[in-house]
């Protein structure tokens, strides 16, 4: 075994005396000055939060734009690609969006509420008149994260990349293709609370041949714009979720719901804005609309059919 020697002991033997006797050194107390640099400091040091204040889209030559602005910083983390759906933060839910396809867009490090949870922009869900984007949806505002999903009429290139003085994050969608303008009706709510016929109002819509009365009531599934919105433009859709067919034959439009049709008592129903949206198109005369069990009360002949639960 080995053992230090002696002397080392007699270094390391220091009376307790003098330890007890030795004085504490002061601590100093640090003055006003001090403590609001280190309190800016800390500030400073802290992570911000981007607010996202604006949510804005555009036709640009070859290309639609969508713009996200924000306040403060830009959103630490951006990831953008194409998803089968668009899926709530928190509760696992499908949220809808009109479209053939959904580009998912995940901003980390950003909010899109205030102190008091109030929204700092404007609708979560937002309808446009272009050629590519139908809708931006948002789809979560969680432990700050943002996600949305814009539906487009095809899916196309993009590319996504930021700005500055202010913060903005830009998608720019690719539009190579054609579109012709349709018109979608929807309901003139002022119009039908004042009883003056006719209760529809017609937008104008782009859409993709040569599938034009699938695009026509795409367009109509998204609803009225904020411009129209304000208006006083609504879309009723008696329940019904979507679109699952449309087929045109012999003059006839064939369209296929999906959805709990009903007309809950009203006179007024999506298939008042079905109809004339469908029979402004060439070569058709009269529309058929089925539930989504495929039952509609006149299934034959050259006239118009509604399933019964459209009934008043």
């Amino acid at each position: 075994m080995f053992l230090p020697p002696k002397r080392s002991l007699a270094v390391l033997a220091v009376p307790l005396v003098s330890l007890l006797a030795a004085p504490a050194a002061a601590t100093p107390v640090p003055s006003h000055a001090a403590v609001r640099t280190a309190m800016r400091t800390a500030v400073h040091a802290a992570p911000r939060v981007a607010t996202l204040v604006d949510v804005r889209a555009s036709h640009h030559p070859g290309l639609d734009r969508v713009v996200f602005e924000f306040r403060g910083p830009l959103p630490a983390r951006r990831g953008a690609g194409y998803v089968s759906r668009l899926i709530a933060d928190g509760s696992g839910r499908t949220v809808p969006v009109a479209g053939d396809a959904i580009l998912g867009l995940r901003f980390g490090g950003a909010v899109g509420h205030d102190n008091k949870g109030r929204p700092t922009y404007g609708p979560t869900r937002e309808t446009f008149a272009l050629p590519g984007v139908i809708q931006v949806v948002n789809a979560g505002d969680f432990e700050a994260g943002l996600t949305f999903g814009i539906g487009l009429s095809r899916k196309a290139s993009y590319r996504v990349y930021t700005l500055t003085h202010p913060s903005r994050v830009v998608v720019d969608v690719k539009t190579p293709y054609r579109t012709v303008p349709v018109r979608t009706y929807f309901l003139d709510s002022r119009a039908y609370a004042a009883g003056r016929r006719p209760y529809t109002a017609a937008v104008s819509r782009p859409v993709i041949p040569p599938s034009t009365a699938r695009g026509a009531l795409q367009r109509l599934f998204a609803g009225p714009t904020q411009a129209e919105h304000a208006k006083g433009l609504r879309f009723v859709a008696s329940a019904a979720t979507g679109v699952r067919s449309v087929v045109v034959r012999d003059g006839v439009a064939h369209v296929r719901l999906t959805g709990s049709l009903r007309s809950g008592g009203s006179a007024f129903t999506v298939a008042d804005e079905i109809t004339p949206t469908l029979k402004r198109l060439p070569g058709i005369r009269w529309v058929k609309i089925y539930d989504a069990s495929g039952r509609t009360e006149r299934p034959k002949g050259h006239s118009d059919s509604v399933p019964e639960s459209l009934e008043p």
